[in-house]
């Protein structure tokens, strides 16, 4: 194939050490983790400092409830992630060796799981500490999208959740075995690098719509309205990138070239897809509702 382009030659990671007999590496993943989750956690600092970007120029929460708040959350990306990924991708392999369940290290992370356990994680908080439920999801929302840019550059580095067989000029060769292994194609196999147009839609698209809402058009003045906008950015996303992204190996078969998880006759769609429908659906009711709902500053 001409024109592709080569896979960088970056490491997954970034150093490593021997401890003691044991080999302990700092890898992109990990790092992609800490630093969205910090650069998230003081935008969403910097916007509760800010009075009046909020309903009756009154903030949902403490700076000091948000550190509280974090930990909860980081719980619940990492179980709800990983519990994500074993039960919507993976359930019988993770059956035949439960203990593999823990190995995080080893990627395997399901972002719609992650969501489902911050979301938990966020109402278990929010209900013990009585904050205003919507406008604290805003306030979460706004801090998403750092990590979901890193997060997927991350999987580029790693040279993981690459996008289905392509001639486009832009197509990378992405390494190893599974990625090379293209029947259709003759010669070097170049694929979507799916991982960096989720990073640019997911992550910055959606990070620059957030803040300019945020703190141009009044958006945390219709409690509900950013958390809308996060859901159904990302879900509208996801989707049209899982046309171009290739499916997780135990969905496709001969009569299913294409790993549709839900099809007939030869339509349908994939898991990423079935899972963002959701997203889609409660973040239009929340932007509805929100606009219906517009709290004015005191």
């Amino acid at each position: 194939m001409t024109g592709a382009l080569p896979f960088p030659d970056i490491s997954p990671e970034i150093f490593s050490i021997t401890v003691f007999g044991f080999e302990l590496a700092l890898r992109w993943y990990a790092l992609a983790y800490i630093v969205g989750i910090v650069i998230g956690w003081r935008m969403v600092v910097m916007a509760l400092k800010a009075p009046r970007l909020w309903p009756a120029k009154t903030p949902p929460m403490t700076p000091g409830q948000t550190e509280d708040m974090l930990t909860w959350i980081i719980l619940g990306v990492l179980l709800g992630g990983r519990i994500g990924y074993v039960l919507f991708y993976q359930p019988g392999a993770y059956l035949d060796n439960p203990l593999s369940i823990i190995a995080i290290w080893e990627g395997g992370m399901s972002f719609h799981g992650g969501m489902l356990g911050v979301i938990l994680a966020f109402w278990l908080y929010s209900r013990r500490h009585k904050l205003p439920l919507l406008s604290t999801a805003d306030a979460v929302a706004l801090g998403v999208p750092p990590g979901l840019l890193l997060g997927r550059i991350a999987n580029f580095i790693n040279a993981e959740l690459w996008g289905r067989p392509t001639e486009a000029p832009w197509g990378v060769v992405f390494p190893g075995q599974a990625a090379q292994f293209c029947p259709q194609v003759v010669g070097a196999c170049a694929r979507h690098p799916s991982q960096l147009y989720e990073a640019f839609l997911e992550g910055f698209v959606l990070l620059v719509v957030l803040l300019w809402l945020a703190w141009r058009r009044d958006g945390f003045k219709r409690p509900g309205f950013l958390t809308g906008v996060f859901l159904f950015g990302y879900g509208a996303s996801r989707f049209a990138v899982e046309f171009v992204r290739q499916p997780d190996a135990q969905f496709i078969s001969d009569g299913n070239p294409l790993g549709l998880a839900w099809h007939i006759g030869g339509y349908g769609l994939t898991m990423g897809q079935l899972l963002s429908l959701p997203m889609l659906l409660l973040g239009l009711w929340l932007i509805s509702r929100a606009r219906r709902h517009v709290t004015v500053a005191a």
